[in-house]
């Protein structure tokens, strides 16, 4: 999938503001905590609600998950969710964690979607939305992961590590300057390109410039470039804790930046998950797969036991 589109604008303090992901409306709310994330709705289809949640990186955002919410809005309530630091969501300085994040959908699912909704979650949001689903058992009727973190060989390094690092990553000059190489134009269009078989989408380079561009863009990505945010030992500690009842599809080919040695068997041991690879991608089948994508997805909701 090849577009072309007219560079959106670098956001700053004073600057215009972002521009909308999605074709839809966008609305707020405030979290138990206080702070403000963003979100975007179409409730005119019927059945159970559909909640997207785009990853975690230097610059994620609703855009991600475009295709997935036009293919599905209409025929059910669709959602996208913006997570703390990203996108129209506030952006603070901290602090960041995966109890956060699933604090936040949880959240979301309780003041805006009030029943059982199907959740699909893209790469380390999966492991947060695995987090809501033990905190809010009631809310999420099943999940899917496109790219799930935790299955690889090697474990995220701990706190140990992980702190120190993002104190480096956060001083004064330091930060701004790593920052500013992450989310520079070249180096969103290298590393999204990473992402395809083809060419990335000229709109989604363009929303990704965009939305790191923000004040505040900084720091969430900063806290994920120090590996904290990551579960280590996921598939016991955060995936085999989810009711077995629970139905979960995973969706996982080839992706730079995630390997998956132990999902296969992950799966076999787990009766109430499925596998597909949908091969071939490299991590964002919605954009370059989305028929085999939504064909999988159709199959695994029509599958998914009545009332979970």
């Amino acid at each position: 999938m090849t577009t072309t589109s007219t560079p959106l604008p670098l956001a700053r303090k004073g600057a215009p503001p972002l521009p909308e992901a999605l074709a839809a409306p966008r609305h707020s709310l405030m979290t138990r905590t206080g702070e403000r994330l963003a979100w975007y709705g179409d409730a005119s289809g019927s059945g159970r609600p559909l909640v997207l949640i785009h990853s975690i990186n230097a610059a994620p955002s609703s855009f991600e998950v475009k295709p997935l919410f036009d293919q599905y809005r209409g025929q059910r309530p669709v959602y996208s969710l913006d997570l703390p630091g990203f996108g129209h969501a506030d952006r603070p300085v901290g602090p960041y964690s995966a109890e956060r994040f699933a604090a936040a959908i949880v959240d979301f699912l309780d003041q805006v979607v009030k029943q059982s909704a199907d959740v699909l979650a893209l790469s380390l949001s999966g492991e947060f939305a695995a987090r809501a689903a033990l905190k809010a058992p009631g809310r999420i009727g099943s999940l899917a992961l496109i790219s799930p973190t935790g299955f690889g060989a090697r474990q995220p390094f701990g706190p140990g590590i992980g702190r120190p690092l993002h104190r480096f990553l956060t001083l004064p000059l330091l930060g701004s300057a790593a920052y500013a190489l992450v989310s520079s134009r070249p180096s969103i269009n290298y590393y999204l390109g990473k992402s395809f078989v083809g060419k990335p989408p000229a709109e989604l380079i363009d929303y990704a410039y965009a939305t790191s561009h923000q004040p505040g863009a900084r720091f969430a990505p900063l806290m994920f470039l120090s590996m904290q945010l990551f579960t280590r030992d996921a598939p016991q500690r955060l995936y085999g804790s989810l009711p077995t009842k629970l139905p979960v599809l995973a969706i996982a080919d080839r992706d730079p930046y995630v390997t998956f040695e132990k999902l296969a068997g992950f799966v076999a041991a787990h009766p109430n998950w499925r596998f597909e690879s949908l091969a071939p991608h490299l991590g964002l089948p919605q954009w370059e797969r989305l028929p085999a994508v939504v064909a999988a997805l159709d199959q695994f909701w029509a599958e998914a036991p009545a009332g979970v």
